[in-house]
């Protein structure tokens, strides 16, 4: 797969991100519109629902009941880091590993972006579980940058491996 995008330039990596934005917004608001905060439906009994959660907070509802500043700083803190990504593209566009972390981590920023600036919390819906065992619910963003950073530490190992000793 990597093969087929060697060669993406900055516009084709941003229209990825852009279609990671797209579909973590569709995904988002089409269990809104199914569910009632709090609903689940059992997928795979034991293991896996779908809920609808609002997450004031960040990442496992960090800060989730810190009284609303936290709103606006994590809406900052993404789109300060969105732009500083697409920076980072232009001069990265074609290391397409890093380029592909990058478009999947810019995607999902401006998605969890949208829904606090339209919201003031981040839409989660995938609902993973073990026995008593549960995992925060999460969304398809949260998905994209989780993924995007685990490229970016395999790239850099790639990249350790790959220099010529000296």
């Amino acid at each position: 797969m990597l093969k087929r995008l060697a060669g993406f330039g900055l516009k084709q990596w941003l229209l990825l991100a852009l279609g990671v934005l797209a579909l973590d917004q569709i995904t988002k608001h089409g269990i809104e519109l199914s569910f009632n905060k709090g609903e689940s439906l059992t997928v795979i009994p034991g293991f896996f629902n779908l809920t609808l959660a609002y997450n004031p907070g960040a990442a496992f509802s960090f800060l989730a009941d810190a009284g609303g500043w936290q709103r606006h700083f994590f809406t900052a803190l993404a789109l300060g880091v969105s732009a500083y990504i697409v920076v980072l593209l232009k001069k990265h566009q074609h290391e397409t590993r890093f380029a592909l972390a990058l478009a999947m981590i810019l995607g999902g920023a401006i998605g969890n972006a949208i829904d606090r600036m339209i919201f003031g919390h981040v839409i989660d819906f995938l609902d993973f579980y073990l026995g008593a065992r549960h995992y925060p619910a999460f969304n398809l963003a949260d998905s994209a940058i989780v993924g995007g950073a685990a490229l970016i530490i395999w790239d850099s190992y790639r990249r350790e491996k790959e220099k010529p000793a000296a």
